[in-house]
């Protein structure tokens, strides 16, 4: 199965011997894939809430012969939830849709291990949320596809505090750095400087966190390779 470079990642930081749960798996392109590259797996679930994507991903899955592999279920994120599975993936989604997924169910944070996400916005939110409950950054990703650059973050069980200059960066991101985090972080910075030049004085409160981001970036990027 070949995959965009974004799925590829998330499949890529699954572990071996991982019982794996993929919410919106849309045509189940990426368990495919999983199911394919590892053998190791005990358990492949992929769910979607919309019947049609479904169907398709049930052709998929017959066309590979993959049947014994991978699950398909229909249901509403983590409602489809089997209590071995240790490993969540949500890809292509709002943070905060995530965090609405995982509010629903908190009792299997005890069961799930790693959470592997891509979020499509508000990565800061869903990063204070699953770090306040438990989890820690292992590792996270920048990936483009096509005009886009993705964020592809990996959670495990853990505590650690993050700084509001990690929160916004991504404390691995620093650490790596490099040309798509200059270029990601570039049209993150100049967004924000056209906005706060929009934005009128009455939004006082929003243009003195615009400027915050605005220095952070500043200072990242010009000590960026």
């Amino acid at each position: 199965m070949n995959i965009g470079s974004k799925l590829k990642k998330v499949g890529d930081l699954v572990d071996n011997h991982a019982s794996v749960l993929d919410i919106g798996c849309d045509h189940a392109h990426l368990d495919i894939y999983l199911a394919q590259k590892n053998k190791t797996l005990k358990k492949i679930i992929a769910s979607d809430n919309k019947k049609g994507p479904l169907d398709i991903a049930k052709k998929n899955v017959s066309m590979y012969q993959l049947q014994d592999r991978i699950k398909l279920k229909l249901g509403e994120g983590l409602d489809v939830y089997e209590e071995d599975i240790d490993t969540v993936i949500i890809s292509g989604m709002g943070g905060r849709n995530m965090i609405g997924i995982f509010k629903n169910h908190f009792e299997y944070f005890k069961t799930i291990n790693t959470i592997i996400i891509s979020p499509n916005n508000y990565q800061q939110d869903i990063k204070k949320f699953l770090v306040k409950n438990g989890y820690l950054i292992s590792d996270e990703y920048l990936v483009k596809e096509g005009k886009f650059i993705y964020q592809v973050i990996k959670f495990i069980k853990g505590r650690i505090k993050y700084s509001k200059k990690e929160y916004f960066l991504g404390p691995k991101l620093l650490e790596k750095k490099g040309r798509l985090f200059e270029e990601y972080y570039q049209k993150e910075l100049k967004a924000r400087e056209i906005l706060l030049e929009m934005l009128p004085k009455k939004y006082y409160y929003k243009k003195w966190i615009m400027k915050k981001e605005i220095k952070i970036l500043r200072e990242a990027l010009e000590n960026s390779d």
